[in-house]
């Protein structure tokens, strides 16, 4: 590659120097003249060989700079294909592009090595990557490809194939496909449960086929609107649906927290939390049924208000719970600062309300009684 790389300098130099000889131009014709063309390499790694090159590419990665240990891993991929360290460089280097997010960089990397069908080591350890970079690039069609060829394998690990039909679910589900993405992610508990040693399975990814089921059910309790212009009766079915499908929705995330995997089960108690309060939101902002009377809407927001700090209630002791769950297990991730946050929030809201109901009763009630 590199012999052909150097003839394709000498090309580019023997064409500016014919274009610059005597021959004349045809009568009428115009010169058209190019800015000129550098063509560089990488100099500084040039010099070394693929041993270096391997050596100084592990300990970019190991110090965090991974655009040095991509540059460096993808020098042996590009010049050195004979290399002992070819493969784990093809790897390295994709997986360096990951960490800096250049997904189709690493695509093409990983891909390399890529065989979801037949592939065992690093070359399915690369499909996964490759449906990864896939994911990441909404190619999401493309992953569900690679990784149900790869669940489809009944000689892979149990750890691999769940690993495989979860991120499968889970690919369904960003095109809009929830009653597939939902069938797929139970056959995946159904397949785990009936394992004799299940235990020895990683919990990780059977807890996330349980959250993501509970977050199936959670958009369809989002899709479900109240509206105030619709008839008493008509209103109260709506919000008794919605209220079904929040209970449904926490139910997928209760068996999440109780398969015991912390992250998701952090992630699971802080959706819960999140169920309540968006309940409260809707209801807060509902309008009252247009067909109430005018006295007959205050009798309906307070009874509305007595519901809404129920929610409130329940929602901050959630949250508590998550929290004092992940310190117990010492879990660490995005959700448990959302949690801390939430139950601040939901704290500040129920003070609110308090104080609101204590003013309204002032002016209301007569003096002297």
């Amino acid at each position: 590659m590199r012999l052909s790389w150097m003839l394709l300098v000498a090309m580019v130099v023997t064409g500016c120097v014919h274009t610059r000889g005597e021959k004349a131009l045809p009568k009428g014709a115009h010169e058209v003249k190019f800015d000129e063309v550098v063509i560089t390499g990488d100099l500084e790694l040039e010099k070394l060989n693929d041993e270096e090159l391997f050596a100084a590419g592990t300990s970019f990665y190991a110090a965090e700079d991974y655009a040095q240990a991509a540059r460096y891993f993808g020098r042996i991929c590009d010049f050195h294909p004979k290399s002992k360290h070819y493969r784990p460089a093809l790897y390295n280097a994709g997986l360096a592009l990951e960490k800096i997010k250049a997904w189709e960089d690493a695509w093409v990397r990983f891909s390399v090595l890529s065989d979801p069908v037949k592939g065992t080591g690093d070359a399915l350890d690369a499909s996964f990557r490759v449906a990864e970079c896939d994911y990441h690039l909404e190619r999401y069609t493309d992953a569900i490809e690679v990784l149900r060829n790869i669940a489809d394998r009944s000689e892979v690990s149990a750890d691999k194939r769940i690993e495989a039909r979860v991120q499968q679910g889970i690919c369904e589900l960003e095109i809009d496909q929830k009653d597939a993405a939902e069938n797929t992610l139970r056959s995946v508990l159904t397949y785990w449960n009936s394992l004799p040693d299940k235990d020895l399975v990683d919990d990780y990814f059977p807890g996330q086929a349980q959250f993501f089921i509970g977050e199936i059910f959670r958009l369809h309790y989002e899709a479900v609107a109240l509206d105030g212009n619709k008839s008493t009766a008509k209103l109260a079915e709506d919000l008794e649906y919605k209220s079904e499908l929040l209970l449904s929705s926490q139910g997928h995330y209760l068996r999440a927290i109780r398969i015991g995997n912390g992250y998701w089960a952090t992630a699971a108690g802080n959706r819960i939390g999140g169920l309540y309060e968006n309940m409260y939101d809707h209801m807060i902002h509902a309008p009252a049924p247009i067909e109430l009377a005018a006295s007959e809407q205050e009798i309906y927001r307070a009874e509305l208000r007595k519901k809404i700090r129920v929610l409130i209630g329940k929602a901050i002791t959630v949250y508590e719970r998550t929290l004092e769950a992940a310190e117990r297990i010492g879990a660490s991730s995005p959700f448990v600062q959302q949690t801390r946050e939430s139950l601040q929030r939901m704290k500040d809201l129920l003070l609110a309300e308090a104080k609101a109901e204590e003013e309204e009763k002032a002016t209301t009630t007569p003096p002297g009684s």
